[in-house]
């Protein structure tokens, strides 16, 4: 991994990074299977579990 990879990222950016709507990001985030942390008043949503919802999403069918 890039040692200036970045662990974890804004709402705007991790919906630039996983191409998500914001409603269903918000809606992963409630369900709790993407993981969110509050540091102050913002937002960050953990690369690792945006990663793993990725990774561990069923298979389009082709």
């Amino acid at each position: 991994m890039n040692e200036n990879a970045k662990i974890a990222y804004s709402i705007p950016e991790a919906l630039e990074a996983s191409g998500l709507g914001r409603t269903t990001l918000y809606k992963l985030i409630k369900e709790g299977r993407l993981e969110a942390r509050k540091i102050g008043s913002r937002t960050v949503i953990l690369r690792s579990s945006l990663v793993d919802l990725i990774n561990n999403a069923p298979a389009a069918a082709a």
